[in-house]
């Protein structure tokens, strides 16, 4: 059975899951409910993702290429197999350095018990 187009109890090769689009970002669900959401995304060289502040924690992993990730002004450059925590509330940017893919980890719950 699938949800939201990734079939559960079956081994999948991350990288594999979505693919590029020229002069593009392309995103797809893996999971999504009321507690979080784990998404993939491929973005093409001399695109970004700006502007965005989320009231939640969000862990971002770059699974093929490299990335800068820009968070509240500083710039954090991660490679494949690198991840970085992006606090909630904090402004950032995620632009390519050249093609690269990512997933992208929100969880909406667990802030009432406070944070390791």
């Amino acid at each position: 059975m699938q949800a939201n187009g990734i079939e559960k109890s079956k081994i999948h090769i991350l990288v594999d899951i979505i693919e590029y689009v020229t002069n593009s970002v392309v995103s797809k669900t893996i999971i999504l409910k009321t507690t979080g959401k784990i998404s993939i995304m491929a973005i093409d060289s001399g695109k970004e993702l700006s502007g965005k502040i989320s009231p939640f924690d969000t862990f971002i992993q770059i699974i093929e290429g490299t990335a800068e990730v820009v968070i509240d002004d500083q710039s954090n450059i991660l490679h494949t197999g690198q991840g970085i925590i992006i606090p909630a509330h904090a402004s950032n940017i995620i632009r390519s350095i050249g093609r690269f893919k990512m997933l992208s980890t929100v969880i909406k719950s667990g802030y009432e018990e406070g944070t390791l």
